[in-house]
């Protein structure tokens, strides 16, 4: 297709350069994303998608050159798809993202924070203790690959290395493909996923057919040499069992709160553990727990902020849909000694209603942690809540979520409800990708 030179004007949320354009008279165009592109760089640009109102392009040459584009470490950036971002300056990426969550919260519900918190950030490399990678079998080439997919593609990466995964892991993928390829199910084993914990490192095999005695030989060796720990997985999450060895047990820390977290490997934790540290540290110091007070913790998972919370507070309510976590996150609290301020209830959070929140009785403050899709049912029932019992609503919540555009539609929600947003700030859990975590703190008026 015709080749076009634009300006680039802004990022999107996937990491592709904005531009415009050009009308015959003269006047602004359609939108162009451009991959690869950065804001403030002059590029020529090829589409290879076009749509009526928009079109996406790859970058053919760039003309005027960003400041903050940088060199990426990665010698597959661009092929796969693990990352997004590593041509732009780390200090930028996180700015990029500050100023997505600005946007959203404005264009979505017309919410401005009060005050912008100052970004929570960490290493930019060798973060990612938890992985989901793809392994193929390619007969033709004689090789199996293990990794993430190509970028826009179902195609495993050929790479033999990933930045941004902890050294010790990057260093095992050519061992790891090696002694996959010496399996016999080595095309039934679709995919291995990554879990480290503090002394630990946990991978899954997903396996359709039984192994082998010879392939279990295979496999202690291969832990016994690079100290991985087994763990295999015939059907769903629920039957993931340890296979080799036993021992240790799977954890990660938050020293600061004295607390110690068992997990699965195929538990939803955070991938970022020094990140993980640094926003819960931050979401209980903005909370403002009192000694007395009664606090809830909504989609607790397995207690990563109640534990901590209860350390702090009077008594900590957890809650989850999931029975199985919200026992597990009980265990975890009579492990760390903290059950006599810690209880846990399961109910489906996206269908809680305002009775609901009424038989919970009064909490002083909620801490909501939600998946991508947000917490909007609870937020309705928080603005119901607030015409039929306005003195059960809880004086402040903070607010961790994953995805800009639902934080922003629940901002508007929890304002309607009687709540002003106070403070908000993002949380550079994913460094070279596009994920833009975030936290907002709501006081009631």
């Amino acid at each position: 297709m015709l080749a076009n030179k634009m300006k680039i004007t802004a990022l999107d949320m996937d990491a592709r350069g904005i531009g415009h354009l050009q009308n015959e008279d003269g006047t602004v165009g359609k939108v162009v994303f451009v991959d690869g592109a950065l804001p403030g760089e002059v590029v020529s640009t090829q589409t290879y998608r076009k749509k009526p109102h928009w079109e996406n392009a790859q970058m053919t040459f760039l003309h005027v050159e960003s400041s903050q584009r940088t060199k990426p470490r990665c010698s597959y950036f661009g092929v796969c798809g693990g990352c997004s971002m590593q041509h732009l300056s780390a200090d930028a990426q996180v700015a990029i993202k500050q100023r997505v969550l600005e946007d959203s919260l404005w264009h979505i519900s017309k919410v401005k924070a009060q005050t912008m918190l100052r970004p929570i950030y960490g290493p930019t490399w060798g973060y990612r203790y938890r992985a989901r990678l793809s392994v193929r079998n390619v007969v033709k080439k004689g090789v199996v690959l293990v990794g993430f997919h190509e970028k826009k593609s179902r195609f495993v990466a050929n790479t033999e290395s990933c930045e941004i995964l902890p050294p010790h892991v990057s260093r095992m993928f050519l061992p790891l493909r090696a002694m996959i390829a010496q399996l016999s199910i080595v095309d039934d084993l679709p995919q291995i996923e990554l879990a480290v914990g503090e002394d630990v490192t946990a991978m899954v095999l997903r396996i359709m057919k039984p192994l082998s005695a010879e392939d279990e030989i295979i496999l202690k060796q291969f832990a016994d040499l690079h100290k991985v720990q087994w763990w295999l997985q015939t059907g769903g999450p629920d039957a993931v069992e340890i296979f080799y060895p036993t021992t240790p047990q799977l954890h990660y820390l938050l020293p600061e709160f004295g607390v110690r977290m068992p997990f699965k490997p195929t538990d939803f934790t955070q991938v970022n553990h020094h990140i993980n540290r640094v926003m819960v540290e931050r979401a209980l110091r903005l909370l403002e727990v009192q000694p007395h007070e009664r606090v809830a913790d909504l989609f607790c998972g397995l207690g990563n902020f109640t534990l901590p919370l209860a350390t702090l507070a009077r008594a900590v309510v957890g809650i989850e849909g999931s029975k199985a976590l919200t026992e597990r996150a009980m265990d975890n609290a009579v492990a760390n000694g903290l059950a006599d301020k810690t209880s846990f209830s399961t109910r489906n959070l996206f269908e809680i209603t305002v009775d609901d929140l009424i038989a919970l009785g009064k909490f002083d403050r909620f801490l909501i942690d939600p998946p991508r899709d947000g917490a909007m049912a609870l937020c309705e029932a928080l603005g119901q809540l607030a015409e039929k019992q306005p003195e059960l609503l809880p004086k402040r919540i903070v607010y961790v979520s994953c995805s800009p555009g639902t934080l922003a539609r629940d901002a508007g929600l929890l304002v309607k409800a009687g709540y002003v947003t106070s403070f908000a700030g993002v949380v550079n859990m994913f460094p070279h990708t596009s994920h833009v975590e975030s936290m907002a703190v709501f006081d009631l008026k």
